[in-house]
This record gives C-alpha cells, sequence and structure tokens, in this order.
C-alpha cells in the first residue's frame, strides 16, 4: 500500500485526544486507531505485535544480519489534536499547479499562497488536503504511514540489511501524556526516532522547555447600582493581570527559539474567573524567568486589591532534548546522510512545542524528531505532500541501512 493511501484511510479514525479526560487512552477513538493498526501489523508479518492495557501499540521488524548491533526505533502517536474541528475528516488529494488552494468554495475557506509561502515548495506536486472544515490530522498519521510503509518495504526486501527494528505507536501525545505509561523494556530499543514533524529533510534534536499555569481570580460581587468602591470584578482582574504580561512575547510575535506566553483558555464572571496559560523557551533559564513574571503580577493584584484575589499553580512540563541529544551527535549525522541519501537536503529546525522524543530522551532513550512532509498542524489548513511522504520513507529505509 501507498503511503498516501494509508494516511487517506487513517484520517478517517476520529481519534483526538480528551485533555478532561483522565483515562489512558484519554479518548475511545484513539483505541479505533491503534487495533485498525494493530490488524495491519500482523497481516503484514510484523513480530511482536502488543497493544497493551493503555493502548499503547508496540511491534518488531526481525534483524536479517547475524552481526550484534544496535535496535533502532520508530515512534509516532496515534492521538490528532482537538484544537480545531476533528471528526468527519474528508481528505483529498489535489494536484497543485501554484497559488491559492480553494478548499471549500461554498463556505470560502482558502488556503493563500501569501500566508503558506511553504506552498512555493510544492509547485508541480500532490498534496493531501481537506475540504477546510477540519484539520487532515497529519499530525502524526502522516509519521505511522511513514513507518507502516517502511516496515512493509523491510519486511519484503531482504537485500535491505539491518538490525532489529522496533516500532511504537502512541496515544495521547497532543496532551502531553504520550509517554506516562511507555515501556521502555518492552520497546528494546537503544536509539529512536520520532516521525513527528515538519517538511521532508527537517531534524530536530531541540525543543521547549514547557509549563503551563492556571490562575484563579476572586472578585466581590454586588448590585451594580451599589458597586461604587465595594464590587471587584474577577474578569477585570484577569483582563488586568494577562496586560502585564510582556505583548511582544504572544506566540503570534515570535518565531525560531523565542519563547512566548499562550493565554490558552480564560471565562468566568464577577465573582469568580480563570485563566490557563502555557509557557515556553528553549532556555530553561528563561522559562523560569516567564515563571517569576507570572508570580509577579500575581503578587501585584493581590497588592492592589487585597490577598487571595489571584492564585496562581505553575506545573513543570517537558525539558529541552538538547540536553540529552547533544551526547549522542552520531544520531542527528545519521539521519542527516539519510535525508541526503532520499534526494533532499537536511535542515535542523527546534522545535516550537513539544515531542513524545523529548520525555523518552529523559527516560533514557534518545530521540530526535524527523519530518513528515506536512505543514499547518493542527489547524482546518493542514495538508501533507504525496511525494515528500514517499522520500521520507526512503529515508527511514537510509537510516537503518547506516546505523
Amino acid at each position: 500500500m501507498k503511503t498516501c493511501e494509508r494516511l487517506l484511510a487513517y484520517a478517517g479514525v476520529a481519534s483526538a485526544s480528551d485533555e478532561k479526560s483522565e483515562n489512558s487512552p484519554s479518548a475511545p477513538g484513539i483505541w479505533e486507531m491503534a487495533r485498525l493498526l494493530k490488524n495491519e501489523m500482523e497481516e503484514m508479518g510484523l513480530t511482536d505485535v502488543c497493544l497493551d492495557e493503555h493502548c499503547y501499540l508496540y511491534a518488531s521488524i526481525p534483524a536479517n544480519i547475524a552481526d550484534d548491533v544496535p535496535v533502532l526505533g520508530f515512534i509516532a502517536h496515534m492521538d490528532v489534536s482537538s484544537a480545531s474541528p476533528c471528526e468527519n475528516i474528508r481528505p483529498r488529494v489535489v494536484a497543485y499547479r501554484g497559488g491559492d488552494i480553494v478548499l471549500n468554495e461554498e463556505k470560502n475557506i482558502v488556503m493563500r499562497e501569501a500566508d503558506f509561502p511553504v506552498l512555493r515548495n510544492y509547485v508541480g506536486k500532490s498534496l493531501i488536503v481537506t475540504d477546510g472544515t477540519t484539520l487532515l490530522g497529519a499530525d502524526d498519521k502522516a509519521g505511522i504511514a511513514e513507518i507502516m510503509t517502511m516496515a512493509e518495504r523491510l519486511l519484503a526486501d531482504d537485500s535491505i540489511k539491518h538490525g532489529r527494528i522496533a516500532i511504537a505507536f502512541t496515544p495521547d501525545e497532543e496532551i502531553g501524556r504520550g509517554t506516562e505509561h511507555f515501556d521502555l523494556k518492552k520497546f528494546g530499543a537503544d536509539f529512536a526516532y520520532t516521525v513527528d514533524g515538519g517538511g521532508f529533510g527537517e531534524i530536530s534534536c531541540e525543543n521547549f522547555n514547557a509549563s503551563s499555569a492556571r490562575v484563579t481570580f476572586t472578585g466581590r460581587s454586588v448590585h451594580p447600582g451599589t458597586a461604587k468602591n465595594v464590587m471587584i470584578n474577577a474578569q477585570l482582574l484577569a483582563i488586568e493581570f494577562f496586560a502585564m504580561l510582556p505583548a511582544a512575547e504572544r506566540p503570534e510575535n515570535t518565531e525560531g527559539r523565542e519563547g512566548f506566553f499562550l493565554l490558552d483558555e480564560s471565562g468566568g464572571s464577577v465573582e469568580s474567573a480563570f485563566q490557563k496559560y502555557i509557557l515556553r523557551d528553549h532556555d530553561a533559564r528563561k522559562l523560569a524567568e516567564r515563571e517569576e513574571a507570572m508570580r509577579e503580577a500575581a503578587r501585584r493584584i493581590n497588592e492592589k486589591y487585597g490577598e487571595g484575589r489571584a492564585e496562581l499553580k505553575l506545573t513543570p512540563g517537558y525539558r529541552n532534548m538538547a540536553e540529552v541529544i547533544e551526547r549522542h551527535p552520531f544520531m542527528v549525522e545519521i539521519a542527516k546522510e539519510a535525508v541526503r541519501a532520499a534526494g533532499g537536503e537536511p535542515f535542523i529546525v527546534p522545535i516550537r512545542g513539544g515531542t513524545d522524543g523529548a520525555n523518552l530522551s529523559f527516560m533514557g532513550l534518545p530521540c530526535p524528531n524527523l519530518g513528515t512532509a506536512s505543514h499547518n498542524h493542527h489547524g482546518r489548513l493542514e495538508f501533507a505532500c504525496v511525494e515528500d511522504m514517499e522520500r521520507v520513507v526512503e529515508m527511514l529505509v537510509a537510516v537503518n541501512r547506516r546505523l
């Protein structure tokens, strides 16, 4: 089966994770995706196929050489983001001739080249898109499709020599819980790559340090007719708190290694309000400074309006995997050689987000990230390039040749 056909089939499974659920996995659609893949793995002839009680799917490709070489692993996640509509996905393939792409004429949903100049790299190629009413789910079903096609090719062609190859597909990466129940011993790899990035040739060996914050604001509600000098509107406390954070350091104003504060969710009333933030920075020291800025904003609110008006809870998240990967530079060099072998030119990109590979690296499994030939993740304008997905498969095959 072609990589494109796999992505088209996988995209139809509604497998968004649910941050509000305490289950593992967080949503039943992830089970559906896992069972589909398990059946495909078994029919393909992969060995050690195991779907565990937390919906982690493991499998192996047996070695076809006698040499004692390290076990290499490949990892992708089965859940998709719920940041945009993520059910009833209708993917299709379009021949891209340049310019804007009309995704949905009736609803006037257009992917504009001026907004997404990366499209210029794909003139003359075929793109997988949606009808503009949902995301595609290429993050990370493109990675799954590429790993599965790589496995099919290696099983069919014994002339490609390799050691044992470990494969794992995880749940709940999009809500930061993709490695909570990851079984390193069952996986059995010495080194691994997550296939969960952007364009073909992209290699990432660093990511954001992360933390999250929830601020609860307590107001005082009285009748508005007698509110003068008495009412304290919790919603306005929240607005004032937000205004204390630097506007230039929001996601829409940053790029590259620039960190940010993101107001991710908010709500409330006169009496009570809340805000949820995510804080990111590649530099751990700068992330600590962002956390301190949040504490200072809460202190100022309490100093002005009374103690307890703003209560801040900070929760640490993933760490920058560069701290681990820099001790294993050969992994990046192997990936670069593999990209070139597949006809591309490698480029290093710091992840402006997180990845299962970050947590896995600190768990003892060094795990850089590789591009999947897809873009605009988590949104209605997400797309993947058919031809470049095949080049990603060639790259993955080449990685195995080089270890």
